[in-house]
């Protein structure tokens, strides 16, 4: 396993959301924000993800409040949001930090020192590919949309 899949992070209800499980899946992280002129992005990523959830797929959205204070709710706000207005039902974490002297774990894995697309977070809505085996694949910026053909190609690419 990789350290990718070591992880564990919490999800909005509280509950541990281990990465282990996502182990021989193709995934797309995500950080999100229920506030920015970017949110509407949400649907495009549920579209994705289920298209291509039962080829081994997943995306996991990982809300954060660092850019403009865009992700300003609590938990239950972020997860009330995403299932009333986009019906999101794909993975969503508990607020994290990607950047600064507080970058999650995950993010130093994703963008920090040494990572294969190093570099901090530049808005809301960036996203990482990981392949199956937990190394990081593509790297796509925010305006990047999930339905991109260059987002869409790499996804199937990596599944093969």
């Amino acid at each position: 396993m990789s350290i990718f899949h070591d992880l564990k992070l919490q999800a909005l209800d509280g509950r541990e959301l281990p990465l282990a499980p996502f182990k021989g899946k193709v995934v797309l992280v995500v950080n999100v924000a229920s506030k920015c002129g970017l949110t509407p992005q949400y649907a495009a990523l549920e579209n994705l993800y289920n298209t291509y959830k039962d080829k081994g797929f997943s995306v996991l959205g990982l809300p954060c409040n660092q850019f403009a204070g865009q992700e300003p709710g609590t938990e239950q706000d972020i997860q009330q949001f995403c299932s009333l207005n986009y019906g999101v039902t794909f993975p969503l974490s508990s607020k994290l930090e990607v950047n600064g002297p507080g970058r999650h774990r995950l993010y130093q894995l994703l963008a920090g020192e040494g990572a294969e697309f190093p570099g901090d977070i530049t808005w809301n809505f960036e996203k990482f590919l990981v392949g199956k085996d937990g190394r990081v694949l593509a790297r796509f910026s925010p305006r990047t949309t999930p339905d991109d053909p260059t987002v869409v190609h790499a996804i199937e690419k990596a599944l093969g």
